[in-house]
């Protein structure tokens, strides 16, 4: 008798591992089958951040965004190409983690001349 009961414990002890088990892994599964952005929507919404950095940037008081490339991938944003002042190296990255969905900035602005530097 003592057999039976320890058997019966034991086999709902094992029902109670199982479920559990099948419930976590279920739920793991959902949160990874959730529907990933497409590549489409996502190239949309990295170009629409990277216009909204370049114009929060043309309105900044002072900067010369000719020279400047914006890049955005997933809220990082890289800022590449050239100003001719100093100051608007930090000035530009200050800018850009300002825009609402940017994440990061990357900046490799440098100091350049405009139109080749002339001569």
């Amino acid at each position: 008798m003592k057999t039976v009961n320890l058997l019966k414990a034991l086999g709902l002890a094992l029902c109670v591992a199982t479920a559990s088990s099948a419930y976590a892994q279920a739920s793991d599964a959902d949160a990874a089958m959730a529907p990933a952005p497409s590549a489409k929507t996502m190239k949309k919404t990295d170009r629409s951040l990277g216009l909204q950095v370049r114009k929060a940037l043309a309105k900044a008081q002072g900067f010369d965004v000719s020279n400047v490339f914006v890049r955005a991938r997933g809220g990082a944003v890289t800022l590449t190409g050239s100003v001719p002042d100093g100051a608007q190296i930090p000035q530009a990255e200050e800018v850009a983690k300002n825009v609402a969905g940017v994440k990061s900035v990357s900046n490799k602005l440098t100091i350049g001349t405009q139109g080749g530097g002339g001569g």
